[in-house]
C-alpha cells in the first residue's frame, strides 16, 4: 500500500479503488460545519481554515478518554455534505475522506478540479482514532463533536473512491 502525505495529494498520481495510508494534517467537518463555512463564504468571510490543498475528513470525533488524543473518529455518510461540496473543491479543496457514493454534481467538481475522494471504511472508529496522532478544535466549538477539528494522521488506512479523471469506484458501469 503507497504511502501518502496529504502535501503530496495535489501531485500524486492515484486512481479509483487505489489503496493509500495517509499522513498529515486534516480538518473534521460534518452537516452542522459545512452549513457554517458556506454561510461565512456567502458573507465574504474567512474560513475557519485554508481551504485551498486542504483535506476535509466528514467526522465527528469523541471526546478523548483519558490517556488517548481522540475518541471515536469513524466516517459519517458523504452524501449528507453534496451540497456544500462542489464549492468547496472549486475553491483549491484537494480531497474529502468519507464512506458512501456522492452526487453526480460532486463527482463533476472532483474531475473538473483535478481532486480527490477518498472513502474510510465505516464502522472503524477506533482503528481511525489509533492513527490520529493530534486532535485540536478549531472552530465552532459549540457544536460539540460536530466542530472543526484539525487532525494530524499517520498512516490512515483509506481507497481512493473518484480519482481526478472522475473515474468512481461505485459506479460500476464505468468498469
Amino acid at each position: 500500500m503507497r504511502r501518502v502525505h496529504v502535501s503530496d495529494l495535489p501531485q500524486t498520481r492515484l486512481t479509483a479503488g487505489e489503496p493509500i495510508l495517509l499522513s498529515g494534517f486534516v480538518y473534521t467537518a460534518r452537516d452542522a460545519a459545512h452549513k457554517r463555512i458556506a454561510q461565512a463564504l456567502s458573507k465574504g468571510e474567512e474560513p475557519p481554515f485554508p481551504i485551498m490543498g486542504s483535506v476535509i475528513y466528514y467526522a465527528g470525533p469523541t471526546p478523548a478518554p483519558p490517556g488517548r488524543v481522540i475518541g471515536s473518529c469513524g466516517p459519517t455518510t458523504s452524501g449528507r455534505m453534496d451540497s456544500y461540496a462542489p464549492a468547496l473543491y472549486d475553491l483549491g479543496l484537494s480531497a474529502t475522506v468519507g464512506k458512501g457514493q456522492r452526487d453526480v454534481a460532486v463527482r463533476g467538481a472532483i474531475a473538473r478540479n483535478r481532486a480527490l475522494y477518498l472513502c474510510a471504511v465505516g464502522g472503524a472508529g477506533a482503528l481511525i482514532a489509533s492513527k490520529v496522532i493530534s486532535c485540536e478544535a478549531v472552530a465552532y466549538e459549540d457544536l460539540g463533536c460536530e466542530a472543526v477539528h484539525r487532525l494530524e494522521f499517520a498512516d490512515l488506512p483509506l481507497i481512493v473512491a473518484i480519482d481526478r479523471e472522475g473515474n468512481d469506484l461505485f459506479n460500476f458501469s464505468q468498469a
